[in-house]
């Protein structure tokens, strides 16, 4: 039986259509390795109202390092997220911006994990502290043996 949204073989959207062979290789996968790199959404937010320059930027977001800021910069440039705008002016002046794909990225899916993380942050925390209290043994689900015996 299959619904209208499919999941694992196939693409874990509303649309129909094949993912990859792999479900490794499935499209989802591309977009949450977009926030594999903790600081990729961070230096998304921090566009989102508008072009900065890199010490704008660092300012900004705080606790971020030059090269770490260098690193996600040239990710989400190459993801197409993000613009650079080199100014012909002395001194030079570069500028970053979100593509539409980065805005769309950042006021779609990112807001909706925002408002989720709202939601849910209390109980997230509590599952979380609550595991951290637990022996590290215990966390793990019981094997059959255990089960069985």
């Amino acid at each position: 039986m299959r619904n209208d949204r499919a999941m694992m073989g196939d693409e874990m959207t509303d649309h129909e259509g094949p993912c990859y062979e792999l479900v490794a290789d499935c499209r989802l996968r591309a977009a949450t390795d977009l926030f594999a790199h903790t600081w990729d959404p961070v230096v998304l937010a921090a566009l989102r109202t508008g072009p900065r320059r890199r010490r704008e930027l660092r300012a900004t977001i705080g606790g971020i390092s030059d090269k770490v800021l260098t690193d996600t910069l040239h990710r989400l440039l190459s993801s197409g997220l993000v613009d650079r705008h080199a100014h012909a002016e002395a001194p030079p002046r570069v500028e970053y911006s979100l593509t539409s794909l980065g805005q769309s990225l950042v006021e779609g899916p990112m807001m909706a994990l925002g408002r989720w993380a709202i939601e849910h942050s209390d109980e997230l925390l509590e599952a979380q502290e609550n595991a951290a209290r637990r022996p590290s043994d215990s966390a793990a689900p019981p094997s059959e043996t255990q089960r069985a015996g």
